[in-house]
């Protein structure tokens, strides 16, 4: 249940949603109505601050946890890969799609390739609502043993459909590896704020390693201060869904 929420969740925090909502109802309204008015300045504001790229990627800065330096980060037994950046709607089944948050892989990858872990633990399940799909976590492992990083590095979490049962899952498969002790967290970076408390609140207590920033570094260019941006509204979606999600997370005792 609390799965089909998170994706009911996704549909009802879509500015794109709240846009076409507003024009629906200024065409339903009053010609000349004070209802079509305010419908048609709603709109008009949501579509002037939503396309906004440098109050959005204030407001990333500020949500976003910090990149780390790989020269900063300790030694660790293992990383802990969460899923959620593969996808199942593209044609031929014969290998992995990467989504948006490939950053979470190629991070991992580079962890293990620098010295800095000695394991990759890849947590996640199925992302389909309806019907059987693969593992994210078994797609990652064909990946990352395509990268050369051997089937003994690689330990999996496959049941897990969100960021709270990522931390129960991980610990549950940890009690089977005593060995390993410390653990860097890799998600994207505006996640990694509600997957440390979930880890946190499980008793684990991972360094964070984010990972696919959506935030960029502030400019001084005409285009970044004057530009719209189309794919804001999008990134407003996401950052939406993840404040949502945190505050739900907190409300539940998750994290």
């Amino acid at each position: 249940m609390f799965f089909l929420l998170s994706k009911l969740l996704d549909f009802v925090l879509l500015p794109t949603l709240w846009l076409v909502g507003l024009l629906l109802l200024a065409w339903l309204a009053r010609p000349g109505g004070r209802a079509r008015r305010y419908c048609l300045g709603a709109a008009v504001l949501l579509a002037v601050l939503g396309t906004n790229n440098v109050l959005l990627n204030e407001v990333l800065l500020a949500w976003e946890t910090p990149p780390v330096a790989l020269a900063a980060l300790p030694p660790a037994d293992a990383a802990v890969l969460l899923t959620g950046i593969t996808k199942h709607d593209k044609s031929p089944p014969d290998r992995v799609y990467l989504g948006r948050g490939a950053d979470r892989f190629t991070n991992a990858l580079w962890l293990f390739r620098s010295g800095r872990v000695r394991r990759i633990i890849i947590s996640g399940g199925s992302s389909a609502v309806l019907g059987a799909s693969p593992t994210e976590a078994d797609e990652l492992r064909t990946l990352l043993r395509l990268a050369g990083v051997p089937d003994s590095a690689i330990l999996v979490e496959d049941r897990s459909r969100n960021t709270h049962e990522n931390a129960l899952f991980t610990k549950a498969l940890l009690q089977q590896h005593p060995d390993i002790k410390s653990l860097v967290l890799v998600t994207s970076a505006y996640h990694e704020r509600r997957a440390l408390g979930c880890f946190a609140r499980v008793g684990l207590h991972p360094r964070p390693f984010p990972a696919d920033f959506r935030g960029s570094d502030r400019s001084w260019m005409p285009n970044y201060w004057l530009m719209p941006d189309s794919d804001a509204l999008t990134l407003w979606s996401l950052l939406l869904h993840e404040l949502a999600g945190y505050v739900v997370y907190k409300v539940a005792g998750y994290c």
